[in-house]
């Protein structure tokens, strides 16, 4: 590496540590290296801001204060508790992955094995690893992927392997917890995408009255109600009667919920 650009990585560095030390969010997963609760932070940030995260995974614990009670809880409770926060194919996932870690015998400790497990890709399995041991590892999200662009260290032609790459290049060697935690503040609040312009590579599609919308609100519903019949759940979550066979179908195929007789209920 040419004295110049390690020059640029250092000032980088700094700069990014400098501003942490004072701008620093609190969340409870970063007052535990525990893997499991680690593993729960992740999985409910994949497609959920931090925000807003923070009294659901105090309420997860509480429920499901170790992996082998999560594993061993009714689906219905683990869904109720989850209720809120979106996807909820991804709390079922990280029951299964909660039930795989413990027949494997020991929380597992390298990026493939991780992505092994339900729910778990290469950006959550390398977090994981970072923020629970403190690997020396490499890991890029669209936040990640923003500042190594708005930095200069990257651009937007850049493949994800490319990304990774450059991370790790750019990462100061025993500090991955903390300098992924850095990151991920400064690209919330300071390199925003509406600050930089940087679009991120997939975009959501629009989610109001979207079979996702109502796919949750039928849900939801249920984690009130016990059970509930087609026409009620299509009256109460306002879903078009054209639409509540197919929505539904999926939704018992997915193992999210379950029909008995002319009535749905959670699994």
């Amino acid at each position: 590496m040419k004295d110049q650009e390690l020059s640029k990585i250092k000032t980088f560095q700094t700069k990014i540590f400098d501003w942490w030390n004072t701008n620093k969010r609190e969340f409870p997963w970063r007052e535990t290296t525990d893997p499991y609760f680690v593993l729960l932070s992740e999985v409910m940030l994949q497609q959920t801001q931090a925000t807003r995260s923070i009294e659901k995974f105090k309420q997860f614990v509480e429920s499901f204060p170790t992996i082998d009670s999560l594993a061993e809880a009714q689906k219905s409770e683990v869904l109720k508790q989850w209720s809120g926060l979106g996807y909820n194919r991804r709390a079922l996932w990280l029951q299964e992955a909660a039930k795989q870690i413990i027949e494997l015998g020991d929380f597992p400790k390298f990026p493939e094995a991780l992505q092994a497990l339900k729910g778990i890709g290469p950006y959550t399995g390398r977090a994981i690893l970072i923020f629970a041991f403190n690997y020396d590892l490499s890991t890029v999200d669209t936040n990640i992927r923003r500042i190594l662009i708005a930095e200069g260290f990257a651009s937007e032609t850049n493949t994800e392997k490319e990304l990774y790459d450059i991370a790790f290049k750019i990462q100061p060697k025993g500090r991955s917890r903390d300098w992924y935690s850095a990151l991920m503040d400064y690209g919330a609040t300071v390199l925003t995408a509406a600050k930089t312009g940087i679009k991120p590579v997939t975009s959501q599609s629009k989610y109001k009255n979207s079979k996702r919308f109502f796919r949750g609100k039928i849900v939801k519903l249920l984690t009130i109600r016990e059970k509930a019949t087609k026409n009620r759940i299509s009256k109460e979550c306002k879903i078009p009667i054209v639409e509540i066979d197919t929505i539904l179908e999926k939704l018992v195929s997915d193992g999210l919920i379950k029909k008995e007789r002319k009535s749905y209920s959670l699994p």
